[in-house]
C-alpha cells in the first residue's frame, strides 16, 4: 500500500483527531479536507493550540516524528512584555507540574520575537489592549508532555494567550493559512 503524508495549519478550535466519542460536539479534523482511510495525527495540538500538524496513513511514521530527536518550534503570545530573564529560565528548563508530579523541563530554545507574527485573527479574540499588553516568544522543545509550552510560559510568570507551532524538524509552517491542507510526498 502506498502511504499518503499532508501537512496542515491546523486552527484554533479544533481537536487534532478524527473521532470523539464524548457527548459534547467538538470541531474533528476530517471537517478540514476528505482525508484517506487511515489518516492519523502525528503528535497533538490541544483544542486552543494552532498551527503545523503532520497526517499521515504511516504509523511507523509516526514513532519517528514523535520521538525526542525531532525539534518542534512553537511561536507563543504572552500576557505581558516577556523579559529576557524569563527567556534564560526557559532555555535552562523550568518546573512545571506533570501527571500530579513536578517535573523540569529539559532545557531548550528560547527567544524573544520581535515582529508580530502575520497569522491572522485566531478564531476566538484572545482579548484586548485594555487588559495590558502582549508579546511574543519562540520556544523550541524536543519533548512534548501535556500542554508543556504552555506550563513552561506560566512558570516563568507570563502565561500563553496564543500558541502556533511553526516547525516540525525542517519543516515549516510558511505562508499555509488556517484550516489549509497540503499533501507532501515526505515530512523531511
Amino acid at each position: 500500500m502506498e502511504h499518503r503524508h499532508f501537512i496542515l495549519h491546523k486552527p484554533y478550535g479544533y481537536l487534532s483527531q478524527f473521532i470523539y466519542e464524548l457527548k459534547r460536539k467538538k470541531k474533528l479534523l476530517g471537517e478540514l479536507h476528505d482525508f484517506p482511510a487511515g489518516t492519523m495525527a502525528i503528535g497533538r495540538l490541544d483544542e486552543d493550540s494552532e498551527g503545523l500538524l503532520f497526517l499521515t496513513t504511516d504509523g511507523m511514521r509516526s514513532e519517528i516524528i514523535r520521538s525526542k530527536k525531532v525539534e518542534k518550534e512553537y511561536y507563543v503570545q504572552v500576557d505581558g512584555i516577556i523579559t529576557q530573564e524569563a527567556i534564560d529560565e526557559l532555555q535552562k528548563g523550568v518546573e512545571i507540574g506533570f501527571n500530579g508530579t513536578k517535573y523540569t523541563t529539559k532545557p531548550c530554545k528560547a527567544k524573544l520575537i520581535l515582529e508580530i507574527p502575520a497569522f491572522g485573527a485566531r478564531g476566538k479574540k484572545i482579548r484586548d489592549e485594555r487588559h495590558g499588553p502582549t508579546s511574543w516568544a519562540s520556544i523550541t522543545v524536543n519533548e512534548g508532555k501535556f500542554r508543556q509550552v504552555r506550563k513552561m510560559t506560566a512558570a516563568v510568570g507570563f502565561p500563553t494567550l496564543r500558541l502556533v507551532r511553526v516547525r516540525i524538524g525542517n519543516v515549516q509552517l510558511e505562508d499555509l493559512q488556517a484550516g489549509e491542507v497540503k499533501e507532501v510526498m515526505n515530512f523531511e
